[in-house]
């Protein structure tokens, strides 16, 4: 299996290029999920954070050097027994975090509402999985490559950001989970060079999730602020 990179194209760009590249990485990536969670309600989540994906995949696409055939690269770049191991490991995990945390919810969806929980599996890729992984690996990495720092520095801040985008949840379960997932999305593209890698790996965290019962934590009705 061949291992590859993500390099974006290096072209010059002026100074205030910069400028505006850091003022927009802090709107996004951090005033943004901050605003959510401290000024909406439980409501507004949803069509806040649908107005952050259509301004961030407008800003993707005007990324100088992008293409979106770009993201094709790197589609066989795994193997099958890489995802069940991946998925087994995730499973043990949820399986243990679930009867510590929140026992009651272990498997509601499953024994409840199995008709909730196939339509949860089957829209979440589309409509939650495809935007974040754009958002959060291709505009992330290609337009803010100037000013990133270096190496798996880089991927630990991707991490960050996308925990802190779960920000409105209130949840510590909520935190560590994304920032842990963050880290091995991150890797798959940047380092693996594979953006279809990123979006099966967060298919299937996210899709075990729901399964074993975290989903619930993941749910703005749910939500109790700390203030």
């Amino acid at each position: 299996m061949r291992k590859t990179t993500n390099s974006p194209i290096v072209l010059y760009q002026p100074e205030s290029y910069r400028t505006q590249l850091y003022a927009e990485f802090v709107l996004l990536f951090m005033a943004v999920p901050l605003g959510v969670a401290l000024l909406l309600p439980a409501d507004g989540f949803y069509p806040a954070l649908f107005v952050f994906t259509t301004l961030g995949l407008g800003l993707l696409h005007i990324t100088p050097g992008f293409s979106w055939a770009e993201l094709r690269r790197g589609w066989g770049n795994w193997r099958g027994l890489e995802l069940l191991l991946a998925s087994l490991v995730v499973l043990a995990v949820c399986v243990a975090v679930i009867y510590v945390t929140r026992p009651e919810f272990a498997f509601y969806m499953v024994r409840e509402r199995p008709d909730l929980l196939v339509y949860l599996l089957l829209s979440y890729p589309v409509l939650s999985v495809l935007p974040q992984e754009l958002l959060f690996r291709p505009l992330f990495y290609r337009r803010y490559h100037r000013i990133l720092p270096g190496g798996w520095r880089a991927d630990i801040l991707n991490a960050a950001v996308f925990s802190f985008a779960h920000l409105m949840y209130w949840s510590w379960v909520v935190a560590a989970m994304t920032f842990v997932g963050g880290l091995v999305f991150a890797r798959a593209y940047r380092a693996r060079g594979s953006f279809a890698l990123a979006v099966l790996l967060h298919t299937l965290a996210g899709n075990i999730i729901f399964i074993v019962g975290l989903g619930a934590f993941f749910l703005a009705v749910n939500v109790e602020r700390p203030f």
